[in-house]
């Protein structure tokens, strides 16, 4: 018999619940898609698990023949982060710990992977990578433009401080960015 979940009227299929081989099965298919973290992997196996328990039982077959590895995970996800988007340090931290990996491995592994990275290069480079093709000194002067660049620059996790220190490079009105500096949870 078929299960079904009423979502704004509509009826959808429930995932039928597996056991612990459905579960190992289900788990490879996923890594084999893209790797987790064990904390999104859990997450997963769980609402698909008939049994809590099996989740546990999975996840440590898993940890055991190396198919699961958040240390590894979190290297590798903080390394093509910063190699392959240039992203700042505050924006891989919080997408380590959206992925649901333990805090205290996040922070460490970011640590590591900036650990010899110069935030103001890395600055540059994505200023002149998202805003190819414009002259940032005029481009910039336009208040508008520069408040919309350094937005973009701290979202891409990067810090208030090293922001206006590059941005001022470009624009001479980004000293007026430090006063709003401390509201944006430097």
């Amino acid at each position: 018999m078929e299960s079904f979940c009423y979502r704004s009227g509509v009826a959808s299929r429930q995932p039928k619940r597996l056991d612990v081989d459905g579960l190992m099965n289900y788990a490879l298919r996923t890594l084999g898609a893209r790797a987790h973290s064990s904390g999104e992997l859990r997450q997963k196996l769980t609402r698909r698990a008939e049994r809590a328990s099996d989740v546990d039982t999975v996840l440590s077959r898993l940890k055991e023949s190396g198919y699961l590895d958040d240390r590894r995970y979190a290297e590798s996800y903080a390394s093509a982060r910063l190699e392959n988007e240039g992203h700042g340090r505050a924006r891989v931290l919080r997408d380590l710990r959206q992925r649901r990996v333990a805090p205290a491995l996040a922070e460490k592994t970011v640590e590591r992977t900036f650990s010899q990275t110069d935030e103001t290069v890395l600055i540059e480079a994505y200023l002149h990578r998202k805003f190819r093709g414009k002259d940032l000194a005029p481009w910039l002067a336009d208040e508008k433009n520069l408040m919309a660049a350094y937005r973009r620059l701290r979202y891409a996790g990067f810090s208030g401080s090293n922001s206006i220190r590059v941005l001022k490079r470009y624009a001479q009105r980004a000293e007026e960015l430090e006063g709003s500096e401390s509201s944006d949870g430097e």
